[in-house]
């Protein structure tokens, strides 16, 4: 064998042996396998393209965090499995039987479930029907009867955990959270939405209802903890809002990241809309859950 020959074939063996070989020689990764569960803000209710037959229903978005995250992986080279079983509406409790005539959300998980994307908890404690209190009335001391309702979803919440992890025993569970839908403090110059006027959402109103948000963000935080799943929110400590959301509330001085009353036009979507993540709200969320994934 002439010199130029062997060095070559002792190099190309050293090389292989350091796992620094071809890279058809790699061994490919397993597809990571993804299940969305939750309710409107896990569906992406208010962020638009909604998929087939799920229009005033379960309101499913192909912008809602849980997709962005996956078609982040995806363009990053990840195999990714995708099951969206999310639908607007749904407690804890719902995710647990027929719900709007869909299967239970739980059916969706299977063994070899690698991660598990999920918000829920919001619907359980009456945060809807808090808003509307607020929009249709005076909210402005109503917030302990919201946060009243917190240790029961908590430990309803405990249990749902329970259940993923028997159904997937070796999934990444990602607990998600909603952020604060309206300013803490006075309108910013874009506040052009009505749901900014004082008559809507007062001063007081607003502060009552940042409590109630960041109490829920307190627990969901605390919750996950306790269940050994990994928390992801626009806040990083239930008070204040990380960079990326900073700013972004309705009626403050940056672009919203939360539908107003524009929700309410000709061919929106309508009240369901109202507070929950727009296209950049979800945008900006799935940005944070795939920091968690990659």
């Amino acid at each position: 064998m002439k010199k130029s020959t062997f060095t070559a074939a002792v190099l190309a063996a050293a090389f292989t042996a350091c796992g620094l070989g071809a890279a058809a020689s790699a061994t490919p990764a397993a597809p990571l396998n993804v299940v969305a569960l939750g309710d409107s803000t896990a569906s992406g209710t208010g962020a638009g393209l909604y998929h087939r037959g799920t229009h005033h229903t379960c309101w499913r978005s192909s912008n809602s965090y849980s997709e962005v995250a996956v078609a982040k992986l995806r363009a990053a080279g990840r195999t990714v499995e995708f099951r969206n079983a999310t639908c607007s509406g749904a407690g804890i409790n719902e995710m647990r039987t027929t719900f709007k005539s869909q299967p239970a959300q739980l059916d969706a998980l299977k063994p070899n479930t690698n991660v598990v994307l999920l918000t829920v908890g919001a619907n359980d404690i009456k945060y809807v029907e808090f808003g509307g209190l607020c929009m249709q009335g005076d909210c402005s001391k109503a917030g302990k009867s919201v946060t009243d309702q917190l240790p029961a979803m908590s430990k309803n919440l405990l249990g749902l955990f329970g259940e993923i992890k028997a159904k997937s025993p070796k999934a990444k569970v990602v607990l998600v959270g909603y952020g604060r839908q309206l300013t803490a403090g006075a309108n910013g110059a874009a506040a052009a939405d009505p749901i900014c006027a004082p008559t809507v959402f007062s001063a007081e109103e607003r502060a009552e209802g940042n409590k109630v948000v960041s109490a829920l963000d307190m627990t969901l935080r605390v919750t996950a903890k306790a269940a050994g799943a990994t928390f992801v929110s626009p806040y990083v400590d239930s008070v204040n809002l990380g960079k990326e959301f900073a700013g972004h509330s309705q009626c403050e001085s940056g672009a919203p990241y939360y539908r107003g009353f524009d929700a309410l036009a000709p061919n929106e979507e309508g009240q369901e809309a109202v507070l929950h993540l727009n296209k950049d709200g979800q945008a900006a969320l799935g940005e944070l859950v795939t920091a968690q994934l990659r």
